[in-house]
């Protein structure tokens, strides 16, 4: 018996669930059922992937499921018991359980359900709905304080000073002035609160100027003004022309006659054409405004959701019998934050803020943390080990007499200069220096610094993100080509095509004339004649009228200036005239081609969605009846409409799309694919145009056919794809035309510039997959030579698991990969896809969502762990800006949301190159150099504090006083340290001309243990030597070591300063003579400073003995010996193992 049961290796319910329903279809015999089992076999085969690695060949697949059993199961760990668990990572688990459990009940989230609502009766909802207001703020008036601290002192090295600071109100333990710790803290602090409150009011005031927008509402008793904060679903809002869409709202009327207007939504996804909405007809028909308040009826819509290109609802009007239902989809909606760009449209609101669509699928902004200042926060914890290590050192020699911890905080205090406080100003300072210059480059004008204090990460740059519309091209399509097969027409020669269309258009127009007097002309005989060889004249105007008739282009006239047209007024009033015509369609390729037939004299005059109106060369208007429209799908990658000529009752089936859908379907022919190819190599996107004639009885039967398939309950896609497909059959191929989507002012050479600097580049773009890869290869994203792989749609385990293992066998190529794809194998395959696509030259993810490209950008930080940059330049590029480690925003046609919200905004992509190259770098190498000198500034003078005690007998006492101090970090070294920000090791044009600099920079090197440890034993080295010379060349009175070892480390400070220089700057060299000026000064009048507290008491300087020759040699000995060996030591370095860029400026 137990032979007989089939082992089946633990599964989820799910699985178990999925078998015993696959058994009970293939148990339900012959009938409807009997076809389904193999698509539930499917879904359950892809629990058993769960055991197979992803490296496996198709045959895996093939063979039968018992041999999946015998695969290796992958990443399957063995689970931990009891003790070893909880050692081994099992607290953090508990803790952070515990942690999200509370988080969990603090905040409850609401859950999102599903709605009705009724039509102007908010009151009528049975659940609470948000707020309709907008906040972008991080903080409120509570948590500001609270919220700035915790950001401030979650650093160790702020938190640090703070625990030092505090330890000085105890008496045991006061080593100096309060004024010497608290001063340099509280300057941080207030300069870090000031920053974050005016960024915070910025914010504060763009959200209240969006929430207090007026809107009309539409009550039972007329129009009332509402602010958008205080709209509520259900409310039935008005929205003007040019006025943005406070919230989700179904559309229920406009005022244009067609029952349809068009709205921007370039906002929300990036796309600059204009959407045409349609209203629903129930409550368009309505005979006026006030009605929709006569009418019981209501509007049933899903639960909010993040995808803003579906929508699933219903609208019911109860009042009438039977009831009225019609169903909502996608373009019965109007989101907020898209703009109305045609007539007055009224909606009924059904989502209001946070449930909005445009607001879930923004993120909440972080607070951004640069690389170097966390590689900094390292080092100060290893120097604080340090100093505890050393202060334990003294305590021990001490021989831990009397109160020793009391000697060991005294100690820790003593020597805690290990740690500068005056890191954090400088570097504060610094970053500020750096985002003014950035500001002040008039190589890249028009440049913002949003986020002062991550100027560094521009220069640790790996991955760069970035968006195509707007930003790589300027999205403005240009018509370059037509080619009829044997003659090819380009922008030079589009005068030949107007004299082509000329003639024919004169002959039909003499012959309408005489036509006239008779009856209708006579209709032509249809594929009886003799193919006859057409001239080039007839094929010219056969495909520039088929480029005119094809499209889902629509004109629209604004109206004069001076004459107010309400939009209920008659069309007849309208003004035809060609000077203010625009053209609308879903495709700016559409536009393109509708806006070059009219240079070449057919002009799309008129538009609905019945006919379309054509002018002549000659002013004649002629009229075509739209019998179908086939609109473009993804899948099908082609459009067709079905037509009849009014004035000869031809009818013709008209088709356009891409050549790997169009090739099969026209006529033999021996140029289209050779032609494609050259036209994709010039970067121009192409259109194969063919069309069919037909004859009254063949389109009665397709409609008869079409109409049928379209009321078939199910597979109704299939069906009218099949019906469609009878007619795409040897069509007559007419022109291959290609347009140019026009890209960014030197595009080119900026990808060329980030490639060469060892940075990534990923483009996310909402638009088709052909249109993505067209401009990849134009914009020399993928380089001539390198193949591209794109990857197939995948909808389960399984094909994404094929997919991925025939990436895997291709070597250095392109990945292009739709939003779709990626989604199916993010949640099957995640750290393997990440890890193949982060070893591609480029990657391209087309049809993307916002939220898709900020997840993205948080998988390449977890996965890859280097630094990301996204660049962006509408709304729907938000979230990507604001996860990516440093955003940069570009103010362009798609408005200025990306640049509020990026760390960085531009004016021109190619800015990025001269920000990375020349500020990136140099911003990341000179606080590399700052925060290291300020650490030795510390380190020194903590090494001559442990020399004095230790020859002291240990004693903790200061060995300099607490103004010496003060005036040690600020007055006599600062000017000098900080004017490092000045310093650059090549010309920004070097840096421009040899990007191959920057990829040194991501390795880290400018800053890591092993530069640290260099800084360490030179301070070491240095103090050490100071404070020795000192004790071996004092006096008979103590009192001079105090002044000989003070002068010698300023001058030592001065010295080291020159030695880090690599480019003088004329500020460097005043500052260096200001800070010995003020020193010497100092001396004269400070003196009583000079004495050594507890050892020679009340001992003073006098102005006589700095004077002398013995002091001046004195010093002089001592720094020589503290500071040439390190010259002697440079000048060998530069010569045996010069750096990269000394071989440039040479």
């Amino acid at each position: 018996m137990a032979d007989q049961i089939p082992l089946y290796p633990v599964r989820s319910a799910a699985a178990v669930a999925n078998r015993k329903r696959a058994a009970y279809y293939s148990a339900a015999g012959p009938g409807p059922g009997a076809e389904r089992p193999s698509r539930y076999q499917l879904e359950d085969e892809s629990a058993h992937l769960d055991e197979m690695p992803l490296m496996m060949s198709e045959e895996g697949f093939e063979n039968d499921e018992s041999d999946y059993h015998t695969l290796p199961r992958a990443r399957v760990t063995r689970r931990r018991r009891g003790l070893e668990w909880f050692v081994c990572g099992g607290w953090k688990f508990l803790c952070t359980s515990c942690c999200d459990w509370l988080i969990n009940i603090c905040q409850r989230k609401r859950e999102l359900k599903a709605r009705t609502v009724w039509l102007g009766y908010p009151e009528k909802c049975e659940e609470k709905h948000p707020r309709n207001s907008i906040k972008n703020q991080k903080y409120n008036v509570f948590t500001f304080i609270p919220g700035v601290l915790y950001e401030q002192f979650k650093f160790f090295l702020n938190l640090y000073f703070l625990v030092v600071s505090c330890s000085q109100f105890v008496p045991a333990l006061k080593i100096g002035y309060l004024y010497t710790y608290w001063a340099p803290l509280g300057f941080v602090l207030a300069v870090t609160i000031m920053r974050e409150a005016i960024d915070e009011f910025r914010r504060f005031q763009r959200d209240k100027e969006v929430n207090s927008q007026l809107y009309s509402k539409l009550t039972v008793r007329g129009k009332v003004q509402v602010k958008s904060s205080d709209i509520q679903v259900g409310d039935l809002i008005i929205v003007e022309k040019n006025q943005r869409i406070p919230s989700d709202m179904v559309f229920l009327r406009t005022s244009e006659k067609a029952g349809s207007c068009f709205i921007r939504t370039d906002q929300l996804d990036g796309e600059t054409d204009w959407k045409l909405k349609v209203a629903v007809s129930c409550t368009q028909r309505l005979p006026a405004l006030g009605d929709l308040f006569s009418i019981s009826a209501y509007v049933y819509a899903q639960k909010p959701q993040l995808d803003i290109h579906s929508f699933e609802g219903t609208f019911t009007r109860e009042d009438c019998d039977p009831p009225i239902h019609e169903s909502l989809s996608i373009e019965n909606t109007l989101w907020a934050s898209t703009i109305v760009a045609s007539g007055t449209v009224i909606g009924v609101v059904i989502y209001t803020g946070k449930e909005t669509r445009s607001v879930m699928n923004t993120s909440n902004p972080k607070n951004k943390v640069g690389l170097l200042d966390l590689e900094l926060n390292q080092l100060t914890k290893a120097l604080f080990v340090a100093l505890v290590a050393l202060s334990v050192v003294m305590v021990t020699l001490q021989g831990f007499v009397g109160s020793w911890y009391r000697n060991l905080f005294r100690f820790l205090l003593l020597f805690s200069y290990i740690i500068p406080i005056s890191l954090r100003v400088n570097l504060d300072m610094g970053k500020a220096a750096y985002g003014w210059m950035i500001m002040k480059d008039e190589s890249i004008p028009g440049t913002v610094v949003r986020t002062s204090t991550i100027p560094e990460e521009l220069g640790r740059l790996v991955y760069l993100l970035t968006d195509k519309t707007g930003t790589l091209t300027q999205n403005e399509m240009v018509f370059k080509r037509l080619h009829l097969g044997t003659v090819s027409y380009g922008a030079d020669t589009m005068d030949e095509i107007q004299s082509h269309l000329r003639n024919p258009y004169s002959q039909m127009q003499s012959q309408a004339s005489g036509n006239a007097t008779g009856s209708t002309p006579p209709r032509k005989a249809q594929s009886s004649a003799p193919k006859v060889r057409k001239s080039v004249s007839s094929r010219v105007h056969e495909a520039v009228k088929a480029i005119a008739l094809c499209h889902n282009v629509t004109p629209v006239y604004e109206p004069r200036a001076g004459v107010i047209a309400e939009a209920e007024y008659a069309e007849a009033d309208q003004d035809f005239s060609d000077g203010n015509r625009t053209y609308q369609a879903a495709s700016p390729d559409e536009v393109a081609l509708v806006q070059w037939t009219e240079s070449v004299g057919l002009t799309l005059v008129r538009r609905d969605l019945a006919s379309v109106q054509l002018r002549t060369p000659s002013g004649q208007i002629l009229t075509y009846c739209i019998l179908q429209m086939f609109p473009f799908t993804s899948e099908s990658k082609r459009m067709g409409v079905i037509v009849r000529d009014e004035s000869t009752a031809e009818i013709t089936f008209y088709m356009k799309g891409a050549d790997v859908a169009m090739s099969s379907i026209v006529q033999y022919n021996d140029w289209l694919e050779e032609e494609c190819g050259n036209m994709a190599r010039e970067g121009l996107r192409t259109l194969v145009v063919a069309k069919r004639a037909l004859t009254e009885e063949q389109y009665q039967d397709f409609e008869s056919r079409y109409s049928q398939a379209k009321l078939s309950i199910h597979d109704r896609a299939l069906k009218v794809a099949a019906v469609v497909e009878s007619l795409e059959r040897e069509m007559e191929l007419l022109c291959l035309t290609g347009v140019e989507d026009q890209l960014q002012a030197d595009v080119r050479p900026t990808l060329e510039m980030l490639r060469n600097a060892g940075i990534k580049i990923w483009m996310l773009t909402g638009d088709k997959l052909e249109t993505a890869t067209c401009i990849a290869k134009s914009s020399h994203l993928v380089s001539r030579a390198q193949d591209i792989h794109v990857f197939r749609p995948v909808t389960s385990r399984g094909e994404a698991h094929l997919e991925l293992n025939a990436f895997r066998r291709k070597h250095d190529c392109a990945l292009v990969i739709s939003g779709d794809s990626l989604e199916v194998c993010l949640k099957y395959y995640e750290h393997e896809l990440v890890e193949l696509a982060c070893q591609c030259p480029a990657v391209v993810c087309c049809r993307c969502s916002p939220t898709q490209k900020a997840h993205i950008v948080k998988l390449l930080q977890q996965h890859a762990g280097r630094r990301t940059c996204a660049i962006g330049d509408g709304g729907n590029d938000v979230s990507m800006i604001q996860a990516a480690d440093c955003g940069i925003g570009i103010e362009g046609k798609e408005g200025r949301q990306a640049s509020l919200a990026a760390d960085f905004s531009i004016t021109q992509f190619k800015h990025i190159g001269r920000l990375l190259m020349v500020h990136g770098r140099s911003s990341y190498k000179r606080s590399a150099a700052l925060g290291q000198f300020v650490m030795h500034r510390g380190l020194i003078i903590s090494t001559m504090q442990a020399v004095f005690s230790s020859v002291f007998y240990f004693a903790s006492v200061p060995l300099y006083q607490g103004f010496l101090m003060v005036g040690y970090a600020t007055l006599y070294t600062m000017f000098p340290v900080f004017s490092l920000v000045l310093d650059q090791d090549v010309k920004p044009d070097m840096a421009m001309l040899y990007p191959e600099l920057y990829k040194d920079l991501t390795k880290g090197r400018s800053l890591s243990f092993k530069t640290f440890l260099v800084w360490v034993l030179i301070s070491i080295y240095q103090g050490g030597i100071l404070m020795y010379g000192a004790l071996l060349l004092f006096e008979s009175e103590f009192v001079h070591v105090v002044a000989i070892s003070f002068t010698a480390l300023i001058l030592t400070e001065l010295l080291m300063v020159a030695l880090t220089v690599r480019t003088w700057h004329w500020l460097m060299a005043v500052a260096e003579v200001l800070s010995l000026g003020c020193y010497v000064a100092s001396l004269a009048f400070l003196n009583e400073y000079f004495g050594v507290d507890g050892v020679s008491s009340g001992a003073f300087l006098d102005v006589a003995f700095i004077t002398t020759v013995t002091f001046v040699w004195k010093v002089s000995a001592i720094t020589v010996v503290s500071c040439l060996p390190l010259y002697v030591l440079k000048y060998l370095k530069r010569k045996l193992s010069p750096p990269s860029y000394s071989k440039l400026t040479s």
